[in-house]
């Protein structure tokens, strides 16, 4: 029952319109050049339902990496000239990040792009997970798999807003903490984005 009424609430809240989201929408006064070129990305947002809850899979990014290292997100990235789509983009860098086998992945839709303050433009795209998923990191990129449970995630009363410094300026951003784990930014705007859509 719990699944069904999870997948029966995402496919009516991915049938919705809904406006872009961006790093910059609590920062309106800092916004980028409207010349800015973005670059395209992709991202998987996997909801495994195999088990009676369903889990919202994400990851903590490698402490050895360059850019964000140790932040909570989903697996994804820039979209390749190899990739026919940006879905394809996001279920490649799945694969390729924690072991998610494309077939096992059914997309159900795409959530608004987000704007980065890095200058990509991502598309998230809700997946299910039916069968039961064990994640093989890749190590230079991820540091560990976790799940949260999409009903913690979809309800709008556990975000908040924050800020910090960042290049002398101070920067709002929402968060959505869990336990240990730390999400925030990005990945906390594009689940709130969700969450917003579900809970309307």
């Amino acid at each position: 029952m719990e699944q069904s009424k999870t997948i029966s609430k995402l496919k009516k809240a991915l049938s919705k319109h809904a406006n872009p989201s961006s790093d910059y929408d609590l920062n309106a006064k800092y916004m980028p050049p409207k010349d800015m070129v973005l670059r395209d990305a992709a991202v998987l947002v996997p909801i495994a339902i195999s088990d009676s809850e369903p889990m919202v899979i994400l990851t903590k990014r490698s402490s050895k990496l360059k850019h964000h290292p140790g932040q909570v997100s989903f697996p994804g990235g820039k979209r390749e000239d190899s990739d026919k789509d940006l879905e394809h983009t996001a279920l490649r860098e799945s694969y390729e990040e924690i072991g998610l086998i494309p077939s096992d992945a059914k997309i159900i839709g795409s959530l608004p792009t987000h704007q980065t303050i890095t200058s990509f433009s991502v598309t998230p795209f809700v997946a299910l997970i039916k069968k039961p998923f064990a994640p093989i990191p890749d190590h230079g990129e991820v540091e560990e798999v976790f799940t949260v449970p999409f009903s913690f995630l979809s309800d709008l009363n556990n975000y908040s807003v924050q800020y910090r410094f960042w290049r002398g300026k101070k920067r709002l951003y929402y968060t959505v903490p869990y336990g240990p784990y730390y999400l925030w930014g990005a990945t906390a705007r594009i689940l709130f984005g969700l969450a917003s859509m579900t809970a309307s």
